[in-house]
């Protein structure tokens, strides 16, 4: 059984109390610490008077992430049957040319 913890974070200076596992503290802390980082450059490169527009600009930007992320595995998936195939039937014609 998966063990479960209590935690809180912050996220734009509001506090959020979360029940994880154990194994996904650290991650969601590095989530949170990436998105206040994130914030703050947004807030101090572009005039954004709304916290909404800064969430909006960060929820944009990690979503683009995890699209190509995403474009790129599937990219790697396709490429790598392909190359399993070519390797196969290189595999089999050498192996039926010893018989």
């Amino acid at each position: 059984m998966v063990e479960k913890i209590n935690i809180s974070i912050e996220i734009a200076e509001r506090p959020y109390k979360l029940t994880v596992s154990r194994d996904q503290e650290s991650v969601v802390r590095k989530a949170a610490d990436l998105i206040n980082r994130t914030i703050k450059k947004y807030s101090d490169t572009y005039n954004y008077k709304d916290q909404q527009d800064l969430f909006a600009m960060v929820a944009l930007q990690e979503a683009t992430k995890s699209l190509n992320l995403e474009n790129e595995k599937e990219f790697r998936d396709k490429d790598l049957i392909k190359r399993l195939s070519e390797l196969e039937e290189i595999l089999t014609t050498h192996l039926e040319g010893d018989d």
